[in-house]
C-alpha cells in the first residue's frame, strides 16, 4: 500500500467549489485504477455551505450556549454536558457514529463552525461520478473522513463517515487462523482503517492537505454503491456495545 497527501488551497467557509480544486490537482497527479480517494470531511461540509457564523458580539458563555443548540439540533442523540467531566463537551451519536459535539469543529474554521455533511454517502458518490468521468478511470473508491476520539484512549483517529465504490469489509468468517481455528466472526473494516491512516497522513493542523490517495491496494472489491445500503451501520440493540450505550443518560433530538 501507498499513500500519499495533496496540498490545496485553503477552502474557505461560508461556502466553497471543491469540484475544481479536484480538478486541478488531478490533472498534475494522474489518478492510478484501483486507487483511493479520501476527502476531509470539513472541505465537503464547506461545498456544501454547512458553515455557521460564530457571533463574536456575545460572551463565551453565550457562545457555548449557542453552540450546543446547534449540536443538539445535528445530532440523534445526546448526553448532556452536565454529565460530562467538567463538562468539556455534549457527547452525541450522529449519522449512527459515537462522536462528541456532533462532528461540529471550529478549527480552521476561520470563525465558522463547521458541521458534518449533509447525506455524506450521497456525497460520495458525486464525487467519485466527477473524478471517474473527468479523468477516465474506472475503478476508484472514494472516502469521506473525519477525525474521532475513541474511549479510554489519548488523541485522535481517523474515521469514515460515508465511502463509495468499493466494497467495505473483507470477511474472514468460515476461514482458519495461523493454528487451524475456524474464524466466525472477524471482519476488516476497510473504510475506518483507510481513513485512519489517510487523517494521520494528512494531519490536524496547518497542513493544508485535505486529499489523500492511497494506491497499490490489494483484495479491495470495486463498484459497490453504499447509498443503497450502508454495511457498517449496526443496528444498537444488536451491537456488543449496547449495554453500554444503552444505559447512558441520552436524549432524542427532534424524537429521532
Amino acid at each position: 500500500m501507498k499513500i500519499y497527501t495533496i496540498k490545496t488551497r485553503p477552502i474557505l467557509p461560508p461556502k466553497d467549489n471543491i469540484m475544481p480544486v479536484l480538478k486541478q490537482v488531478f490533472l498534475t497527479k494522474k489518478i492510478k485504477e484501483e486507487s483511493i480517494i479520501v476527502i476531509t470531511s470539513k472541505i465537503v461540509a464547506i461545498a456544501q455551505g454547512r458553515c455557521v457564523k460564530i457571533n463574536q458580539n456575545l460572551s463565551k458563555t453565550e457562545q457555548r450556549k449557542e453552540k450546543d443548540k446547534l449540536i443538539k439540533q445535528e445530532a440523534d442523540c445526546y448526553i448532556d454536558r452536565k454529565y460530562v467531566l467538567n463538562q468539556m463537551v455534549i457527547l452525541t451519536i450522529a449519522n449512527n457514529i459515537l462522536i462528541p459535539s456532533a462532528g461540529i469543529d471550529e478549527s480552521n474554521a476561520n470563525g465558522y463552525y463547521i458541521l458534518w455533511p449533509k447525506n455524506p454517502f450521497l456525497e460520495a458518490k458525486k464525487i467519485w461520478q466527477f473524478l471517474r468521468k473527468e479523468f477516465k478511470v474506472k475503478k476508484i473508491g472514494v472516502i469521506i473522513s473525519d477525525s474521532h476520539t475513541t474511549p479510554l484512549r489519548a488523541g485522535v483517529s481517523g474515521i469514515a463517515l460515508s465511502y463509495y465504490g468499493f466494497y467495505p469489509l473483507r470477511n474472514y468468517v468460515g476461514s482458519k487462523d495461523l493454528f487451524g481455528r475456524t474464524l466466525k466472526m472477524t471482519r476488516s473494516n476497510i473504510p475506518d482503517v483507510l481513513a485512519d491512516v489517510a487523517v494521520f497522513s494528512m494531519g490536524e493542523g496547518a497542513e493544508c492537505t485535505p486529499i489523500a490517495v492511497i494506491e497499490d491496494l490489494c483484495n479491495i472489491k470495486f463498484g459497490f454503491d453504499s447509498t443503497k445500503k450502508d454495511l457498517l451501520n449496526i443496528n444498537k440493540k444488536i451491537d456488543i456495545y449496547w449495554p453500554l450505550v444503552n444505559s447512558s443518560k441520552w436524549n432524542n433530538s427532534k424524537g429521532k
